[in-house]
């Protein structure tokens, strides 16, 4: 099955390709949401901060590839998100936070591009508390295997382990290949693979960048290109059907009519240092 992006605009023109959840894919493993930005050239006076907002139920996972961004939580974590480095932020029974430009990278033309995506949590994690993991580019590990380079950002494959630590197995691979490389797709209960950029082949059937193809359960697919190209191998073991709502992902729809009823009363914590945020949508959930 191939998944093609819908294009998102989350305000000021900075759009998104989004490949998770669509209507004939909800889910790969335990990833819900599939988000795709960049890379995109920001002039000095574009604005493309992310005010405060609140989650549920999830982790959300940051990658970039370009450029910076800076984290600030409820639970008091300020992180300065860049390129290599793996940001897992555990949402639980509530967390809000903003995604922000850096002071000393506004008013300057600046690149952003990268990946975020969201894992549900197992149902009885939905409501733990609230966290925030950072792991340096530096600390994630890489192997070469079939000439492709590769970066297990999240899991084990090959005997190399992340030090990222999760609730439910999961596997995130950042996979960087030339021409003539060629790698056998490690095997987990759910896969798909994401075609960043390049000429990629799978099984020898080209595959169109940023498309997301997932792949059939047991399937020892390999995986070409035809120059330089990189893509990321998203899975893992599925977690069973979720509610997915605006920023609220929960096993149980009542959970989510909560989580915007407290978001609208004031109920969620607050980001030291704030003082926006991001309203609930007009339309509020079923």
């Amino acid at each position: 099955m191939v998944l093609q992006p819908h294009l998102r605009d989350l305000g000021g023109g900075f759009v998104v390709r989004r490949l998770l959840p669509a209507a004939a894919q909800r889910s790969v493993g335990p990833f819900v949401f599939f988000d795709h930005f960049g890379p995109i050239t920001a002039q000095p006076h574009d604005q493309h901060d992310v005010r405060p907002h609140p989650h549920i139920g999830l982790a959300t996972v940051t990658y970039l590839f370009e450029g910076a961004n800076m984290h600030r939580d409820s639970t008091g974590v300020v992180q300065r998100i860049e390129p290599g480095a793996i940001n897992w932020m555990t949402a639980g029974r509530g967390i809000v936070h903003s995604e922000r430009t850096p002071d000393d990278l506004r008013g300057t033309v600046r690149r952003s591009h990268g990946l975020q995506l969201w894992c549900a949590l197992p149902a009885a994690d939905e409501e733990i508390a609230p966290s925030f993991a950072h792991t340096p580019a530096a600390a994630i590990p890489a192997l070469e295997v079939g000439g492709a380079r590769v970066r297990v950002l999240v899991g084990e494959v090959w005997g190399v382990a992340s030090p990222v630590v999760v609730r439910s197995p999961t596997l995130y691979l950042d996979i960087a290949l030339s021409a003539a490389d060629a790698l056998p797709l490690p095997l987990a209960a759910e896969r798909a693979v994401y075609v960043v950029d390049g000429a990629v082949r799978l099984d020898g059937a080209a595959l169109q960048p940023q498309t997301m193809t997932v792949l059939t359960p047991g399937d020892e697919a390999m995986l070409s290109a035809d120059d330089e190209a990189r893509v990321v191998l998203i899975g893992g073991e599925p977690l069973g059907p979720r509610h997915l709502w605006w920023n609220f992902v929960s096993s149980r729809r009542e959970r989510i009519v909560q989580a915007a009823d407290d978001w609208r009363a004031g109920r969620f914590p607050g980001v030291p240092g704030e003082t926006e945020s991001i309203p609930l949508p007009d339309k509020g959930p079923a």
